[in-house]
């Protein structure tokens, strides 16, 4: 019998990972969630697919970079990390340019595996 307890939750980061706090902000919520060992999926669409990119320089805006904490959610076992195939082509971005591996998925996968969530969050 499965833990009902337990919830299916989506992630969709959307924004750019500098100059507002949704993708950090974001970013912590997922964290915070983790340890209340729900089914954790993050998706990446439009300029969030930005807060995933390698090599990233804040230095220049005064604000410490956090993209390398993505890294950091597999230890929470936040596995299910998704990127729109679109969003990453109109970037000029491709797999090799992000710091943690994810799953490309076409917007008609993406929306499949929505519809199997019992939360969606938008951030």
């Amino acid at each position: 019998m499965e833990n009902e307890n337990v919830k299916k939750i989506m992630h969709v980061l959307r924004h750019a990972p500098h100059g507002t706090i949704y993708t950090y902000e974001g970013l912590e919520m997922i964290l915070i969630m983790a340890a209340y060992e729900q089914d954790l999926s993050v998706v990446f669409i439009g300029d969030g697919v930005y807060a995933l990119k390698k090599g990233q320089d804040t230095s220049g805006i005064g604000i410490k970079g956090f993209s390398k904490t993505f890294m950091a959610l597999d230890g929470y076992d936040v596995e299910k990390l998704y990127v729109d195939r679109v969003s990453l082509e109109e970037r000029g971005l491709t797999e090799d340019d992000l710091v943690v591996d994810v799953e490309v998925l076409d917007a008609e996968e993406t929306g499949r595996l929505m519809k199997e969530q019992d939360v969606i969050i938008h951030h």
